[in-house]
Order: structure tokens, then sequence, then C-alpha cells
């Protein structure tokens, strides 16, 4: 919940100009609703994509404040961000009421951005691959592992995000395999189709380090996306990796 008119141009102006010549990292964008229309205005026909923070499970009705799938397409969204952390705590969002925002982005062509993670106490007690199993296996009983396909999961260990402290490539690693071993594994189809990000306090110093982990394709950036220079260098190291990867 950050931003107003003259900061997102500012913003994405400044992403526009410093991003525009890369040839393998792809950027996407996530704005509050208010903003979509400003974000579409300022980014189409550009190669920033943008999308949403968030979606009503329903494709319409009397569910007032609630906005649905079909509305963020009106605006061109491609990418809308489901189970974030910070909705499932704050606003206790259930993993089956995610698991049908997820379904019915699926449907209507939208790419899901699905936040997975675990708290300190979790991490802590050892239980983080049953919890972030859990929230998986939400999706999975009602949709299908094949619903993976061509999605975006993103890991974030819910005591790194904007603590400054991300977890160690060791970490990262480990849950990024599971991850994938679980939603891969039964569906051989979904290989190479399923991206898996990283999030959590992700930043100029440990980008390159964190993009480098096996089995990390990108990074979902939260505070350092706010500031310009910060998030031009994290997408520039995206970039240095991918090209490392091609060569």
């Amino acid at each position: 919940m950050h931003g107003n008119l003259k900061q997102n141009a500012q913003l994405l102006n400044a992403y526009l100009k410093e991003l525009s010549d890369l040839s393998h990292a792809k950027v996407v964008v996530c704005v509050p609703y208010p903003y979509l229309a400003q974000a579409q205005q300022l980014l189409q026909n550009t190669s920033i994509a943008w999308g949403a923070q968030n979606m009503g499970k329903f494709e319409s009705g009397a569910y007032t404040g609630e906005v649905s799938a079909d509305m963020l397409l009106d605006f061109g969204a491609q990418y809308v961000i489901l189970g974030h952390s910070e909705r499932s705590t704050a606003y206790c969002e259930s993993d089956e009421n995610i698991a049908d925002k997820f379904m019915l982005a699926k449907q209507h062509g939208l790419t899901p951005v699905l936040c997975v993670g675990e708290t300190l106490i979790e991490r802590e007690a050892g239980v983080m691959e049953m919890v972030v199993g859990q929230q998986l296996d939400a999706i999975i009983k009602k949709c299908g592992v094949e619903v993976f396909e061509h999605a975006i999961v993103s890991y974030e260990p819910i005591w790194a995000i904007g603590t400054g402290l991300a977890a160690s490539p060791a970490q990262a690693e480990t849950m990024h395999q599971f991850i994938r071993q679980k939603l891969t594994q039964p569906s051989a189809q979904a290989e190479g189709a399923l991206k898996i990000l990283y999030g959590g306090s992700v930043n100029p110093q440990n980008a390159v380090q964190l993009f480098s982990v096996n089995g990390i394709d990108g990074g979902l950036v939260g505070k350092c996306s706010l500031n310009a220079q910060d998030f031009v260098k994290i997408c520039q190291a995206a970039e240095q990796v991918c090209e490392t990867l091609v060569e």
C-alpha cells in the first residue's frame, strides 16, 4: 500500500529508462488496484508487464470491495499475486480461499504468482516443508498438479520479509528443490514451465548470490522495488545471471 500518481510515474519511468535493454530477464510490476490504469498507460507496448497484488475469488456479484479477474483484464493485467503472507496474516486468508483464487486466475488467463512460506517458529521447529507442502496441497487437491504449468510460485520465508535478513543460499535451495519436486515430479510436462521465485528481503547486495542458486528462477521484490536505483540493480543482477546461464 504505497505510492501516488506522481511517485508512481517517477518510479515507472525510471524503470523504463534503465531496464529497456534487458535481453533475458523479465520484469513485472504489480501495483495497487487504483493504479492499474496508470500502469497500463505507461507500460503498454514496453518490455515491462504489469499485474495486481490480489484478486477476488468470485466471478462477479454482491462482494463489495472485491476486484474480479475480468476487472484486472480490463486494465491489461497479465499477472496477479495470490496468498502473499501479508494478506494471509493480516486478513486471515485461508489456503482454501487462495486455492479458489488460483483456479479462477488460471481460468481467465492470468498468471498467478502464488506465495508460500513459513514463519520463524515453524522453521525453528523443523516443519517448514510440511507447512509449505500443505499450502501447495490445497491447490493440488482442488485443481490438480497440472494447474501449476505456466504458473509462478514464490517462496517467501515470512521470517525474512522486510527484515533485511534473507534466507541463506542453502536454505533457499533446499526449499526450492522441495517445491519443484512436489509440483513437477507427478507431471513431467510441467517441468520447465513452472517458475519458482525467491521472495524475502531481496536486495542489490544479495541478488546475484540468490539468483545464482540452483532452482531459483528470479525474485519477488518488496521494499527495494520502491527505490528505482535498488530495483534496477536487482533486475540487472537477474540479467547477469541469465546471460551466464545462456553462455
